[in-house]
């Protein structure tokens, strides 16, 4: 059966059928990947979103664009002007970990919000910094708060981040927002990873809660060095006058080369 683009009413109907997948991708060539691998959904940034090629690599992908750090700063009239012009690129959703007034505002307008709980890299000086969130019971009932504030807010679905699985799973049973989890475990409807990490991309420190399937960053350096060598065999090529070639250039016939000569010492 032909894949469709799932809506918001079908990612909320196959809650507790099967674990939904999602990907962060930011190349066409991943958001292709990811739509012919059967991803469900995919956070792409603005700028992905925002191009025209980017429904014929991913057509049946429910999109979510999320850049925080673009919306850093931003009102809530901003905000909601940026989530209006991506909605008129076909994105099925916008994340937003902005204010509940900014979240309640954008739902008004009809535009389904994916909000962020437990750990959010923005905001995680208020929970210490990077690292987990909800080990503790009142910690864990922040992230309830949260959750229960998102859903007040209008919200469908929710990021968790870094929380102890239990209370994932205990918080997903008990809340009406798709539960995406990143790092909290199986009791959730999705799971999300950032295809960087995945296809093994990042150099630096990799999550716990990161798989990595792939190593294309040793293929990249592969190919840098590939780069390198073409480039300076190129580089002794000019240097030895072994390029050009005369199988690289263009010819002309004598005769007009000569008229062409005369032209020239008509001209001094």
């Amino acid at each position: 059966m032909a894949r469709h683009r799932p809506t918001v009413a079908d990612l909320r109907a196959l809650r507790g059928k099967r674990q939904l997948l999602k990907l962060r991708v930011t190349t066409l060539e991943e958001a292709e990947a990811a739509e012919r691998a059967g991803i469900d959904l995919l956070s792409v940034t603005y700028g992905l979103m925002l191009d025209k090629r980017f429904r014929d690599a991913a057509p049946t992908c429910f999109a979510v664009p999320g850049d925080e750090y673009g919306m850093m700063g931003a009102t809530t009239s901003e905000i909601l002007r940026t989530a209006v012009r991506l909605k008129a690129a076909s994105a099925d959703a916008v994340y937003c970990s902005a204010s509940l007034k900014t979240i309640r505002r954008l739902r008004e307008e009809h535009i389904p919000v994916c909000g962020h709980v437990g750990l959010i890299p923005t905001h995680s000086t208020w929970t210490g910094g990077f690292r987990a969130v909800g080990k503790t019971a009142e910690t864990a009932a922040l992230v309830w708060k949260q959750v229960k504030d998102l859903e007040d807010a209008g919200a469908f679905a929710a990021e968790i981040e870094v929380v102890p699985a239990e209370v994932a799973s205990a918080i997903s049973r008990r809340t009406s927002l798709v539960l995406i989890s990143m790092g909290a475990g199986a009791g959730c409807d999705a799971q999300y990873l950032f295809a960087e990490d995945v296809l093994g991309l990042n150099r630096g420190h990799y999550p716990r809660h990161v798989k990595v399937y792939r190593n294309l960053a040793a293929e990249y350096d592969r190919l840098q060095q590939e780069r390198i060598a073409a480039f300076k065999e190129y580089a002794a090529d000019v240097v030895s006058g072994a390029y050009p070639a005369s199988g690289h250039l263009v010819g002309i016939d004598a005769d007009e080369m000569r008229r062409f000569e005369d032209f020239l010492r008509g001209q001094a």
